[in-house]
């Protein structure tokens, strides 16, 4: 295997060298690699047509599907940048983002300007199907996240398309070694299901794609198909725990060597019982963000002898700093900022945001601490952000989108406890007229996904913001908890 290889050239070598072997399953349809290759070809020399080439964004909107993996790797036959978004985004929130990415083409959604390709869309069978001139992306992937500004912004990858040692390295300890299955239940639009897709493919895996997650879908799917690694976020886990005994039991998920699960914290109850489930030699965790300056990894045998931590770091650097910007020793609470070693060039770029940084560290707003053995125990998020099921919602895109309802005075957005998703939306609305909350969520669809969507919504008649702008967030949530909780 070559020292360094472009992703393109490495799908190439894939059709010849593992042929028929099954690179991808979804909807109980499997595809070769043979087949697949050919089929990015064709769809790359299509997007060709279009005006892409090297460096250009393609926004790629589809659901979980062949077509959506499919134009990621004819982006990268073509040296174009992947740029994944949800393929149920708000008219204005797509907008915004193109506006930022400039993409040549858009994937799965209809646009009023520019090129576009429907959703499922599939090149013309008589297009050549042989290999491309090789090429390599700039950037390998581009996904978005909301941020705290309230607007979206891009998170462009400092990694090139190619492929070199560290690459197999990385994939290996998410269990996506060469010949194996990997069970993915989460939007391919987020970086996690992103990555762990792409270096399954990459290294001459299996991915079995599910259309959506379905607990008990996704553990079929293992049993079925005889999967050697999984995808998951504790949301997932719990959904899938909550299964009735008889029901998920009775799968056999025993062929599972590695799961991986990530982007929310993971409730110590739940750990306990999938390392009971499935064993704490498979069951492993990992901490890092979207921009890659530094991850921690840990398996479920270190975490049993440092509970409620998420490992020591696997690469780059971290710290914890108090609002100052002092270091503080093991024990202390206080902000974690990292930090990328090693590299000649940073590991992303923003589009539409700068990041929170000091003297080459960033901090991407998670609070927390560290033992005397280096391991990173996280204590909280930035008060500003909701976890939901995984997935970041800042209150300033939800407030964003409330406030520019005419009748809406002034908004906040917090989060509040949710059994299912960890957390979820609940706006508080200050009105100036006539307004429902059916008219509101009517306003609001045009303007978040749903995920970000407010659950609840509380009108009162006292501004929330003092001159100045502030609000007292965190106030406004504790006597919530507490009123629900009758304290």
């Amino acid at each position: 295997m070559p020292d360094m290889e472009s992703y393109a050239a490495r799908f190439s070598r894939f059709a010849v060298e593992l042929g028929d072997q099954p690179a991808l399953t979804f909807n109980g349809r499997t595809i070769s690699f043979a087949q697949f290759d050919r089929l990015a070809n064709r769809l790359a020399r299509h997007l060709q047509s279009l005006g892409v080439d090297v460096g250009d964004f393609v926004t790629i909107a589809e659901p979980n599907s062949v077509e959506f993996l499919t134009t990621t790797v004819a982006c990268w036959k073509l040296g174009a940048i992947p740029q994944p978004v949800s393929s149920r985004l708000p008219r204005l929130e797509l907008e915004a983002i193109t506006e930022l990415a400039k993409p040549k083409v858009v994937v799965g959604i209809q646009r009023a300007e520019g090129a576009s390709l429907e959703s499922g869309f599939l090149p013309p069978e008589d297009l050549d199907d042989s290999p491309l001139p090789d090429a390599v992306s700039p950037a390998w992937k581009a996904p978005t996240s909301g941020g705290s500004t309230g607007r979206p912004k891009l998170i462009v990858s400092g990694d090139p398309s190619l492929a070199s040692p560290d690459l197999g390295a990385l994939a290996s300890l998410f269990g996506a070694v060469p010949g194996s299955t990997m069970v993915i239940p989460g939007p391919l639009y987020h970086n996690g299901p992103f990555i762990w897709t792409a270096l399954t493919l990459l290294n001459g895996g299996h991915v079995v794609l599910l259309p959506r997650f379905d607990p008990e879908a996704t553990l079929a799917a293992v049993q079925d198909h005889q999967a050697t690694a999984m995808y998951l976020v504790p949301t997932m886990m719990q959904r899938m725990w909550k299964l009735p005994n008889d029901v998920k039991f009775a799968y056999d998920i025993s062929s599972l060597q590695r799961a991986v699960h990530l982007a929310e914290p993971c409730p110590e109850w739940l750990k306990d019982v999938w390392l009971d489930w499935v064993g704490p030699e498979v069951l492993w965790e990992l901490y890092g963000g979207t921009e890659g300056q530094a991850a921690t990894m840990l398996s479920g045998t270190e975490w049993l002898e440092h509970r409620g931590s998420v490992g020591k770091p696997v690469s780059g650097e971290m710290k914890i700093c108090d609002e100052d910007g002092n270091d503080l020793a093991p024990g202390e609470t206080g902000d974690v900022w990292m930090r990328a070693v090693g590299r000649a060039t940073p590991t992303y770029r923003y589009v539409g945001a700068e990041p929170d940084e000091r003297d080459g560290w960033e901090c991407l707003g998670d609070i927390g601490w560290m033992d005397q053995d280096g391991y990173l125990y996280l204590s909280d998020r930035r008060q500003d952000m909701i976890l939901v099921g995984g997935a970041n919602v800042y209150p300033a895109e939800v407030e964003a989108a409330l406030g520019a309802h005419p009748n809406v005075s002034t908004c906040v957005a917090i989060g509040l406890p949710d059994e299912d998703k960890g957390s979820r939306v609940h706006a508080i609305v200050q009105v100036n007229g006539p307004v429902s909350e059916e008219r509101l969520r009517e306003f609001l669809a045009d303007r978040l996904v749903a995920y970000k969507m407010p659950r609840s919504f509380e009108f009162v008649n006292e501004p929330l913001r003092d001159d100045a702008g502030k609000v007292r967030r965190a106030a406004l949530r504790a006597e919530r908890v507490g009123q629900a909780s009758g304290t």
